[in-house]
C-alpha cells in the first residue's frame, strides 16, 4: 500500500525550498562568471545525466532512471477506474487532486523530466518468519527500521540541490508527500514493472526498492520502460490472506491487510480479523513470495537496517504499551505515525488469533482501556480465547464496544461494515 499522505508543502518548514531558484541578478549588473557556470549550456543532457548517476551512487541510491511527464497517458483513466470501484477504501486523499496525481504536468507545468530513484531495502532474512509463532507480532519489513521517507528525502534534497546548481534548472523532490504516482512513473522510467500485486518489481532488487522522485525543468535523456516479466506466475495473488486482488494488477485496498492494519482508522471488519493472524503492522506476503527476490541482496543503507527488537516482538510485551511507551519504542519508525490505539487494536486481534489462553490476561486488562477501539478489540480477543466475561462492565457506553459484545454473544449477527461492498468473507 501507499504508505504516506499528500502534503501541501513539498518540504517541511525549515528545510530547503522545494524549488531551488536561480541566483538573483543585481539590477543593471552583468552576468558574472558564477552565473555563466550555472547556465544550461554548460553541460549537455547526456553529461547532466552522468553527473546525476555519479552523485546518486555516492549518496547511496541503488537505481536511477529518467522518464517524461507524459510517459503514462493511460494513467488518468486507470486512476479514475480504481477510484470509481472504491478500491481506495478510506484513503480519501487519493480522490483529491486527481488531475495532478494522474498528470505530472498538471502538478507542475514547468516539469520536463522526471528522475526516478530507488534505494534497495531488501531484508537480510525471511520476511515471513514471524508468522510461524502466534505468540509474536509480525511487522512488515519496511516498518522494522527508520522511516524510509526521512532517509530518502534527505538524499533527494542533496542530490537535487547539486543537480540544480550544476544544470541551472529548477527541481522539486517527492517521497510520498504529494499527489505523485511513483510506481507507474518508475515503471515508465525502466526501474522495473508493476507486478500482478501492483508493486514495482525490479530484476535486480525484487520487490524491495523504496522510491523517490525529482521533477526538473531540465531536459534529460529518457529511458525505455521495462517490459512486464511476471509471465504466468501468480504467487503474489495466491499468497494474499484476504484475496485482495480482484484481478491481476488490481488491488482492492479495502481487503488488504497492509491497508487495514495501517491506514484504516476504525474497527477492522470481523471478516478480516482471523486472516490477519499475528500481523500487527502491515503484510509482506505478496512481496515475500516473488521469485525475482532471489536476485536481491540486503540493503547497504545502514539507516535502513532492521532493528532486532522489531523483528518479532512478543504480543504480551506489545499489549502493555501505553502512549508514552509506544512513542518511545517506535520513535523514528513508520509505526509511530499510526498511533498507539490503532496499533493495539492489531495486537489484540493477533492475541485473539494466537489460541494462547495465557494471553487472555493481557486482553482482559485492556477491557478498561481509555480507547474504545482498544476495548472493542479486547472483547473480540477474549471471545476468541473463550475468556470473555458474561456481560460488559456497567460503565461501558460506547456503541462500537457494545456492538462487539453483542457480536461475541451472538456470532451470527453481523455488524454493518465500514467496508461494505469489499467482497465476501475470506475463506
Amino acid at each position: 500500500m501507499g504508505r504516506g499522505r499528500d502534503g501541501e508543502e513539498l518540504v517541511r518548514a525549515g528545510e530547503v525550498a522545494p524549488v531551488l531558484p536561480r541566483p538573483a541578478r543585481r539590477p543593471g549588473g552583468r552576468d558574472g562568471a558564477g552565473r555563466s557556470l550555472r547556465g544550461p549550456g554548460l553541460l549537455t543532457p547526456d553529461a547532466l545525466r552522468r553527473f546525476l548517476e555519479t552523485r546518486a551512487r555516492a549518496l547511496g541510491f541503488d537505481a536511477l532512471a529518467v522518464t517524461r511527464p507524459d510517459a503514462v497517458p493511460a494513467l488518468p483513466e486507470r486512476l479514475a477506474a480504481w477510484l470509481a470501484e472504491g478500491h481506495h477504501g478510506g484513503m480519501g486523499w487519493m480522490a483529491e487532486r486527481t488531475e495532478a496525481r494522474a498528470d505530472p504536468a498538471a502538478l507542475w507545468p514547468a516539469v520536463r523530466s522526471i528522475v526516478m530513484l530507488g534505494v534497495n531495502a531488501a531484508p537480510d532474512g525471511d520476511p515471513l518468519a514471524a508468522l510461524s509463532d502466534p505468540s509474536l507480532g509480525s511487522i512488515a519489513v519496511y516498518a522494522r527500521r527508520r522511516d524510509y521517507h526521512d532517509v530518502i528525502k534527505g538524499k533527494l534534497k542533496e542530490l537535487g540541490g547539486a543537480f540544480a546548481a550544476k544544470a541551472g534548472a529548477e527541481i522539486k523532490v517527492f517521497v510520498d508527500t504529494a499527489p505523485v504516482m511513483e510506481k507507474p512513473l518508475a515503471a515508465a522510467a525502466g526501474l522495473g514493472w508493476q507486478g500482478k500485486h501492483s508493486v514495482l518489481v525490479s530484476r535486480d532488487f525484487g520487490n524491495w526498492l523504496m522510491l523517490g522522485a525529482i521533477y526538473t525543468t531540465a531536459e534529460l535523456p529518457a529511458d525505455a520502460p521495462e517490459g512486464d516479466r511476471c509471465g504466468n506466475c501468480r504467487r503474489c495473488l495466491e499468497a494474499c490472506p484476504t484475496d485482495a486482488f480482484p484481478a491481476p494488477y488490481r488491488l482492492d485496498a479495502r481487503r488488504c491487510l497492509a491497508y487495514l492494519t495501517i491506514e484504516h482508522a476504525g474497527p477492522i471488519p470481523a471478516a478480516f480479523r482471523a486472516p490477519m493472524g499475528n500481523r500487527v503492522f502491515g503484510c509482506d506476503d505478496c512481496l515475500a513470495v516473488c521469485p525475482w527476490n532471489k536476485f536481491a541482496v540486503a540493503t547497504r543503507e545502514a539507516r535502513l537496517s532492521a532493528r532486532q527488537d522489531l523483528a518479532a516482538p512478543p504480543l504480551a510485551e506489545l499489549a502493555r504499551l501505553d502512549d508514552a511507551a509506544f512513542r518511545a519504542r517506535f520513535a523514528g519508525t513508520p509505526i509511530k505515525r499510526t498511533g498507539r490505539d490503532r496499533f493495539l487494536r492489531n495486537v489484540l486481534i493477533a492475541i485473539g488469533n494466537s489460541g494462547d489462553a495465557a494471553l487472555a490476561g493481557e486482553a482482559a486488562r485492556l477491557l478498561s482501556d481509555a480507547s474504545p477501539l482498544v476495548r472493542g478489540m479486547a472483547v473480540w480477543a477474549l471471545a476468541r480465547l473463550g475468556h470473555l466475561p458474561p456481560a460488559p462492565p456497567p460503565e461501558e457506553r460506547d456503541p462500537d464496544v457494545l456492538a462487539e459484545w453483542a457480536l461475541a454473544r451472538n456470532p451470527g449477527v453481523q455488524r454493518a461494515s465500514p467496508l461494505a461492498g469489499a467482497g465476501q468473507r475470506p475463506a
